[in-house]
């Protein structure tokens, strides 16, 4: 006899459908209204009239906007790089026997329950209070300054960035290191892969899928970097650490900018589509090439 198939509860659907629904309301119509008046000359309130492409060209004729576009690429690829070298080194470290491992975990994932904005706060804070004090003691000049206040503020920033962002990229890979399975490096033993050529022979490929999340995963974030930014500079000293999402924000709600900088708000917008696709698919082909 044909088995029945297995009916799903109503009450499923009603939630599914309400969550669809909040989702829909909140960013959705959110967003195609955001769309919308990117094409108009709304200034957040009043009136409006359709302009066509005019913001749009306003966006590429802005000097600041374009710098801002400049220091947000740097930003991204700088940090990207970064944050995922040290982070598949601190699991490969942290996957090992070592004691307290666990404990150890806790630590390094405690900066992202902290929140971007918090953390900006602390480190506001540190190095604009307790480290000058420090480096003038010690008669270091680098240290004696606050690294925010100067031409060297985006380091201070990518510093800050990458402390925070290691937690999730590092939980991410140490998920993908034990789901390898033992075997493996058995057999790779016994083929006389050992150390570095186990790890980039065995162990790097079979985590490419990993690699692959985190790389999109933490180019999307950084493109979009506000949080950091506003909390430690503010976009400053002048524009010089003012990312795209920053200036969207300085721009449109403080300097009557509000249609011109919802185009750019769209424009970011799908520079994050088309970068976050062609990450996937390139190394979505490097997995195939792996297996």
């Amino acid at each position: 006899m044909k088995k029945k198939k297995r009916q799903i509860e109503p009450v499923y659907y009603i939630g599914v459908g309400i969550m669809a629904l909040l989702f829909f309301v909140f960013h959705t119509y959110s967003f195609l209204k955001g769309v919308f008046y990117s094409f108009t000359d709304w200034r957040g309130y009043g009136s409006w009239n359709f302009v066509g492409l005019r913001n749009y060209f306003n966006v590429f004729r802005d000097k600041d906007i374009l710098t801002a576009y400049l220091f947000t690429f740097r930003f991204t690829i700088i940090c990207t790089v970064l944050v995922n070298v040290i982070s598949l080194l601190l699991a490969c470290a942290l996957n090992a026997n070592i004691r307290f491992k666990n404990f150890i975990k806790g630590i390094y994932f405690l900066p992202y329950m902290l929140g971007g904005l918090i953390v900006g706060f602390i480190f506001n804070f540190i190095f604009g209070n307790l480290i000058p004090p420090i480096g003038q003691a010690l008669g270091i000049k680098a240290l004696s300054t606050n690294i925010l206040g100067t031409n060297h503020a985006m380091w201070g920033i990518v510093f800050v960035t990458i402390w925070a962002g290691c937690a999730f990229n590092t939980l991410i890979y140490i998920a993908g290191l034990q789901s390898i399975d033992t075997d493996i490096y058995e057999a790779a033993a016994l083929d006389g892969a050992h150390g570095l050529s186990r790890f980039l022979k065995v162990t790097f490929p079979l985590l490419a899928p990993s690699f692959t999340i985190n790389m999109v995963l933490s180019a999307k974030g950084y493109l979009m970097v506000y949080d950091q930014i506003m909390a430690m500079t503010g976009g400053g000293p002048g524009n010089s650490t003012t990312s795209v999402a920053v200036m969207i924000y300085k721009k449109g709600f403080g300097g009557g900018q509000f249609s011109v900088q919802t185009a750019n708000a769209v424009v970011l917008f799908l520079i994050v589509v088309i970068i976050s696709v062609f990450q996937l698919r390139f190394l979505e082909k490097r997995e195939e090439k792996l297996g």
